[in-house]
């Protein structure tokens, strides 16, 4: 019996928004990604296993991780 398992990450970009930058104080857009790692299982996401958000200024390019929370709070 072969069973084919793995792990991928898939990226999904969130709405940005416009906030000030904690790192070059500018207010400028910025961009919210979610990466979520899933095991698969014959090249079919069975389940996933964690989660997390980050954002990123437009201007310095500096990146952050936020919580769930304040991810969902963005991109309303």
């Amino acid at each position: 019996m072969l069973f084919i398992f793995g792990l991928s990450t898939k990226l999904k970009a969130l709405p940005s928004r416009a906030a000030t930058c904690r790192y070059c104080r500018a207010f400028v857009q910025h961009y919210l990604e979610e990466r979520a790692a899933r095991i698969t299982l014959f090249f079919i996401p069975v389940f996933t296993t964690s989660r997390s958000y980050r954002i990123t200024c437009s201007n310095c390019g500096q990146h952050s991780s936020i919580s769930k929370r304040e991810a969902n709070a963005l991109s309303r």
